[in-house]
């Protein structure tokens, strides 16, 4: 993923956790800010493994996301792994990841869903 989309300063998260709107599953938590830059961020803790493990995990987290960029609205997005991730194949945590991102619509031209 190229520098001009990554999350890369304690502030940029800081700001994301504290007025995104999330969504989670069993192995991602995705959080979300309305912004005209699109920048992404992951966040993969000691809990998930080694060093090793927490950077082939974000690897692929990357790598899913990556082919998405230009479908994806603007804003500032941030991905948490948890543990259960590191023990998923790629393509689980493609899924896992495409559904979290239905779930808060993020794709460019879908409806959030309706408050209740």
């Amino acid at each position: 993923m190229q520098q001009q989309h990554r999350l890369n300063r304690n502030r940029q998260f800081t700001y994301v956790y504290r007025r995104g709107v999330k969504a989670s599953n069993k192995d991602l938590t995705l959080l979300y800010v309305k912004s005209t830059q699109q920048r992404i961020g992951f966040s993969v803790s000691k809990k998930v493994g080694c060093a090793v493990i927490r950077n082939l995990t974000k690897r692929r987290l990357r790598e899913c996301i990556r082919p998405q960029l230009p479908e994806l609205k603007s804003g500032l997005y941030v991905i948490v792994a948890h543990p259960s991730a590191a023990e998923r194949t790629y393509a689980q945590l493609q899924r896992s990841l495409d559904a979290l991102l239905h779930k808060l619509a993020l794709h460019r031209g879908e409806q959030p869903p309706p408050k209740l």
